[in-house]
């Protein structure tokens, strides 16, 4: 099938997400990461605890991590290095150093510190490959979902100086106050303003138990016009669609709206994602660790 036409099937009439495409056929190369992140293990540095009690997870996703102090990741090449936050939004790593080096040997570490402070940050310089960090574009979202009064300047002062010590991955969750989009296009621009090399994208995912229990997750059509924006505003860097995101059908047009606005990479494909790559004629790559990792 002829590229032109794999597109015709993929994209949609919009011309936004037309542009999309050909910013990416025009930066990188016709191939696509699909990854299934069974080689890394998640450890929590706070177990299920978290003093932030976020609106979006309360908690919950922590119980998926090993707490550190009872960690075995046995046969993981890598391992994310999170855990819940303190009243200011960091994650208090500093008190684990001696366990971290434990399961450092041999390992790869993703560290999810939060809006950590740059004195924090030199005791961890022997153990960091990559650090994930969340950025946040409207303060209203900041302080609704982690009653934290903080704005995109800070996120954005946090970040340099955690690229000062080590590679960086933002990430930027779609939908995050309460499936309704609000700053996101903001983020992205101010990530296209520090150049940033590569982007994690995820979708809110209305989870039990939690105060967004009964929203929606975001309207597709506004998810693929953001990946079209985001695509765009940063035409060099590798956009990834990350694990956070709806499950069903929901994820199954998402993913073939990922291929069709140019990312680079998917964590945990559908099938729709992997047709929709075959019939973009996309080569695809497979890895088995955190999309931070690649």
């Amino acid at each position: 099938m002829a590229a032109g036409l794999a597109l015709n099937r993929l994209a949609s009439s919009s011309p936004a997400h037309a542009e999309a495409w050909r910013v990416r056929t025009a930066y990188h190369a016709p191939t696509i990461g699909f990854v299934r992140p069974t080689a890394t293990v998640p450890i929590s540095v706070t177990g299920q605890s978290c003093a932030l009690d976020c609106a979006h997870c309360g908690g919950h996703y922590l119980a998926h991590m090993q707490p550190i102090w009872e960690a075995q990741p046995d046969g993981a090449r890598s391992l994310l290095i999170s855990g819940g936050c303190d009243a200011r939004g960091r994650v208090p790593v500093g008190g684990h150093l001696e366990a971290i080096a434990r399961l450092r040997p041999g390992r790869r570490l993703n560290w999810h510190l939060g809006l950590v402070e740059g004195q924090d940050l030199a005791p961890l310089r022997p153990y960091v490959d990559v650090i994930s960090f969340d950025i946040v574009g409207d303060a209203e979202t900041a302080r609704q979902v982690y009653g934290l009064d903080v704005t995109l300047d800070d996120y954005i002062r946090t970040l340099r100086t955690l690229r000062g010590m080590a590679p960086v991955v933002p990430h930027v969750t779609i939908g995050l106050h309460g499936g309704q989009i609000r700053g996101e296009g903001a983020a992205l621009r101010a990530l296209a303003a520090e150049g940033v090399e590569r982007v994690i994208l995820i979708v809110f995912i209305p989870t039990p138990g939690t105060r967004y229990a009964d929203c929606p997750p975001p309207p597709l059509d506004q998810v693929a016009d953001l990946l079209a924006e985001a695509r765009c505003l940063l035409p060099e860097a590798g956009l990834y669609l990350g694990c956070m995101r709806p499950h069903g059908r929901y994820r199954q047009q998402l993913d073939e709206m990922a291929v069709a606005c140019g990312l680079n990479l998917i964590v945990n494909p559908t099938r729709a994602a992997e047709r929709a790559a075959q019939a973009a004629e996309l080569t695809v790559t497979w890895g088995d660790e955190c999309c931070a990792l690649y």
